[in-house]
């Protein structure tokens, strides 16, 4: 008998384009995973509707709802914990998690960020790599600690930067990379390739010194 595919736990504040990613690879059977449940920071995120037209279970839990963050983060564990995730992966989560959340779920929270960590860590990415003149960009997806942005990084996509591109081509580039990287990472841990161990990232095996990195031409560039 095969092992059971590995429980997912999506949180997002947005369109979930990520997570949608991620559920299309799990019907289409590329990774051997299930999502559990989708939760989002923000009533109307538009993800959650998403999520539910695919049979999801979704949720949303405001943080103003609540007196407090560490209330807040208490009741998302509380249901979070209810669907019995193996792996809680933010896509396009934009609230900071503090230290109890992270440490609860420690060597089984992933993020993905659209940058080549560590350089730019935080917001506004795209238009910091034009403004620095780089010629290459892309996404980093890394397990979850305190430092932000910080956590190991297991796995990055990296594109070229054009000299005519704007701020919104070159984040479409890096978004369409992010929807091939992030479903192949937790496939990765689904098969048992990518594992946490002793505090750190483990790849086939051995402790893993480097993040593993691929390019990926622009296809709508000669």
């Amino acid at each position: 008998m095969s092992a059971a595919p590995l429980s997912l736990a999506i949180l997002i504040s947005g369109r979930g384009s990520n997570m949608a990613a991620i559920a299309r690879s799990c019907a289409a059977h590329e990774i051997h995973a299930t999502i559990a449940c989708v939760g989002s920071d923000r009533v109307g995120a538009p993800g959650l509707d998403i999520a539910r037209a695919l049979g999801i279970d979704a949720f949303s839990l405001a943080p103003a709802a609540f007196d407090a963050r560490a209330a807040w983060e208490e009741a998302l564990v509380e249901r979070l914990d209810a669907a019995r995730p193996q792996l809680v992966v933010l896509a396009g989560f934009m609230r900071i998690l503090g230290s109890g959340f992270v440490a609860h779920y420690r060597g089984r929270m992933l993020n993905i960020h659209p940058s080549l960590l560590p350089h730019y860590k935080g917001l506004h990415t795209h238009r910091r790599v034009l403004e620095a003149g780089d010629t290459h960009h892309g996404c980093s997806v890394h397990f979850v600690t305190e430092e932000l942005d910080g956590g190991p990084v297991v796995a990055q996509g990296r594109v070229p930067v054009f000299a005519d591109d704007d701020e919104q081509g070159l984040s479409a580039r890096v978004q369409a990379v992010e929807h091939i990287l992030y479903p192949r990472t937790i496939g990765w841990i689904a098969s048992g390739r990518l594992a946490w161990r002793d505090g750190a990232p483990w790849f086939d095996g051995r402790p893993l010194a480097a993040p593993v990195v691929e390019d990926f031409d622009a296809p709508d560039r000669d």
